[in-house]
């Protein structure tokens, strides 16, 4: 049988709308300074929805040449500086590295709409003659959902495994596991992974809109909109960012004497088989997903300090989501400490599980809880320990997150103190 070897995480990188440091994002978070304002990427007087979390004050200068903005779509900007972030945090040296065991997994939800849309303005405005003469060559290698870990791995030189994940608002936790997976083989050393997403757009924001998904009865208070497990929740609050882990096999790790967030122990994933984007009804989905994410880590329910829920202030994700952390912890849900961090940054979809498990992993390393804020009114159908809008001081040992994509997509991590 193959010996599994031991992951663990030890960098950090995120672009978000709370901060575009590790340490502006953490202080946010716990502060529960919301980014949740009224749109300035376009004009939203004519859509039911007119908030967003967006990204603010993105400078990728830093990190990126101009001839590299340029061929490359907002998305993969968010991708490839959070990765440099992250590989600073790591304290890896590259010039002192085998790249060819060192490999690239970042997914998005959907890719480079700025582009599509950008592209498709000025073909129509050329006309149907002229138009197709000025489509950029560079449509295609920027839109395209792949090229978060493409550029990545050129722009850093990484030749190891390169891959990419689409799993909607469940490719961040997929990425992260399918890396994880990588080095637990031994098919990489170190693995840059996470989700990236820049799709508040038209027709991005448009289309939620026309899915009735996104908040509209906070539109003169932003700050307000995203309450996960609250009664008066009224749809998820659009988000943008990115959030980029390094995992490192942890002998490696301790050789190197690096800092050492975390330990990844179990990763898990399950298909609801049920509808295009509503969550099967009986949690059914996510309850296999969370029972087979504990049995690859070998733990038990009443092992879990904190869950880092979906939780996206949906009428039927937060109460589906609640019963199945039911059915799956038993006397222990009412024990465990649980938050949905979307509260506060709203719902980066694809991004969503890469900063995620970065907020699961400082968890751990601060021994402090982040809050689920605005949450005012309880739900008698969400009736579990939310940490109401103020962070706790906890001892935190074992942490799991969940994710859930339209499509039925299920996917869930367990991050340990690593000892």
């Amino acid at each position: 049988m193959l010996n599994k070897r031991r992951v663990v995480v030890t960098g950090l990188g995120t672009i978000s709308p709370i901060g575009n440091s590790i340490e502006e994002f953490w202080k946010s978070l716990l502060e529960g300074k919301s980014g949740v304002k009224r749109l300035t990427c376009f004009d939203p007087t004519h859509f039911t929805s007119k908030i967003a979390a967006e990204v603010r004050n993105f400078d990728p200068s830093p990190y990126l040449s101009p001839k590299e903005q340029k061929r490359m779509d907002r998305f993969v900007q968010f991708a490839v500086c959070s990765a440099k972030i992250a590989m600073a945090d790591s304290g890896i040296h590259l010039d002192k590295e085998d790249r060819n065991r060192i490999g690239v997994l970042i997914g998005s939800g959907i890719g480079g709409l700025h582009t599509v849309e950008t592209e498709h303005k000025q073909y129509i405005a050329l006309g149907h003659e002229k138009g197709p003469g000025r489509i950029s060559p560079f449509l295609i290698p920027m839109l395209i959902v792949n090229m978060a870990s493409g550029q990545t791995s050129i722009t850093l030189g990484l030749k190891g495994p390169n891959s990419a994940v689409a799993t909607a608002c469940a490719t961040g936790n997929h990425a992260i596991g399918d890396a994880f997976r990588l080095i637990q083989r031994g098919d990489a050393d170190v693995m840059v992974c996470g989700g990236s997403e820049a799709a508040t757009t038209h027709m991005g924001f448009g289309g939620f809109c026309a899915l009735k998904a996104l908040s509209t009865a906070y539109n003169d208070e932003p700050a307000k909109a995203s309450r996960p497990f609250d009664k008066n929740r009224d749809g998820f609050v659009m988000g943008e960012g990115a959030g980029v882990v390094i995992l490192e096999g942890a002998e490696r790790a301790m050789k190197r004497n690096a800092r050492i967030y975390c330990e990844i122990v179990g990763y898990g994933m399950s298909g609801d088989a049920y509808h295009m984007t509503a969550p099967d009804p009986g949690g059914d989905g996510g309850v296999r997903c969370m029972v087979a994410t504990l049995k690859d880590a070998g733990l038990k329910p009443k092992d879990i300090d904190y869950i880092n829920a979906h939780g996206t202030s949906t009428l039927y994700n937060d109460k589906i989501e609640t019963a199945a952390i039911k059915k799956v912890f038993g006397d222990h849900a009412k024990k465990v400490a649980i938050s949905s961090t979307k509260s506060v940054m709203g719902h980066l979809l694809g991004a969503a599980g890469g900063v995620e498990l970065i907020v699961s992993a400082l968890t751990i390393k601060e021994g402090i809880i982040p809050p689920t804020i605005n949450y005012e009114t309880p739900d008698p159908e969400c009736d579990l320990d939310y940490v109401p809008n103020k962070p706790r001081r906890a001892k935190v040992n074992v942490v799991m997150s969940n994710a859930l994509g339209f499509g039925g997509h299920n996917a869930a991590l367990i991050v340990k103190k690593f000892t």
